[in-house]
């Protein structure tokens, strides 16, 4: 199962969920306030190791990523 970022507009909170193929967004609920007007956002990544500011060429030949 996929992990998604949701945000909710009621409450204005983010959150992250577990969510099957087979459930569709109007499915998911807000694990703040209950709502389902949520809406799945665009997930950034993250390169573990680097700090903010460094080149993924720089921190992939220093973290064992290149």
């Amino acid at each position: 199962m996929p992990l998604y970022e949701y945000h909710c507009d009621e409450c204005d909170s983010d959150f992250e969920e577990l969510v099957s193929a087979r459930v569709e967004d109007d499915d998911v609920i807000c694990p703040t306030c209950g709502a389902t007007k949520v809406e799945r956002v665009q997930s950034g990544f993250a390169i573990a190791g680097c700090s903010h500011g460094e080149s993924i060429s720089s921190c992939g030949s220093r973290g064992g990523f290149g």
